[in-house]
């Protein structure tokens, strides 16, 4: 059965309005279409000491295992394999001494001996462990505060809308270059430790329109039904 471009592009909304509100309970997630936003953004408390939201309309800087930049407003941060990474298991990009846009991850060495401890992420964006370590000579245990880097921002330009891959990633729009930085530096604000953004989809709303976009594809296909039927009653006529 093939559609015509009416059916195709209703079609096209349904899946626009669906992903809507599949991210309505995903923390930092952004409307596709702006009748379905929140009117004003909202953060909850959590006790995850990597969990943190980002100022403004700023974005975290991610990479997936193709080196591919992403970008996204999730802080729901985590620990795997001594990287820090995103709730789609992307790594977090941070920078380090000397300004470069890195993954960022703690000591291969403190992570295989067991040395890594209270790792949190800090109001200017440091993610930060504790070391602990017996000094062999008196043994004694010491700790140290490391920190691995800053997590990066990005800010792009007032009104930029970001795509969305096959991957559901945020990719910045062609020709587009966001400034980057670190929270409580330039333009960038601090960062809000141990909390979550909450989805900016209002779900109640977002519901209406994808019953709206439902209702509109059923009328084209009745339509659609009834022009062909009468197409084929046309024909028995002049037989």
């Amino acid at each position: 059965m093939f559609l015509n471009p009416a059916m195709s592009a209703a079609l096209d909304r349904i899946a626009e309005r669906a992903a809507d509100v599949r991210r309505a309970f995903t923390p930092g997630a952004v409307p596709q279409h702006d009748d379905v936003a929140t009117p004003k953004p909202s953060s909850d408390f959590t006790l995850d000491p990597l969990a943190v939201a980002a100022p403004g309309d700023d974005y975290f800087v991610t990479r997936d295992e193709h080196g591919r930049i992403a970008y996204t407003r999730n802080g729901s941060f985590a620990l795997r394999g001594g990287r820090l990474i995103d709730a789609d298991g992307r790594g977090v990009c941070g920078l380090r001494a000397g300004g470069a846009l890195t993954e960022l991850q703690i000591n291969e060495v403190d992570e295989a001996l067991g040395r890594v401890g209270e790792a949190h992420i800090e109001r200017d964006g440091s993610f930060v462990y504790r070391r602990d370590a017996i000094d062999p000579r008196s043994g004694l245990r010491e700790s140290q505060r490391i920190v691995v880097g800053r997590v990066a921002l990005a800010a792009f330009p007032a009104a930029t809308r970001l795509d969305t891959d096959d991957n559901n990633q945020l990719i910045a729009p062609a020709g587009v270059v966001p400034q980057i930085g670190v929270a409580g530096e330039g333009s960038f604000a601090l960062l809000a430790p141990m909390r979550l953004e909450r989805s900016r989809i209002d779900i109640s709303e977002s519901l209406v329109r994808l019953k709206d976009a439902y209702l509109t594809f059923d009328a084209l296909q009745a339509a659609e039904f009834a022009k062909g039927h009468l197409g084929k009653t046309a024909m028995d006529l002049l037989k």
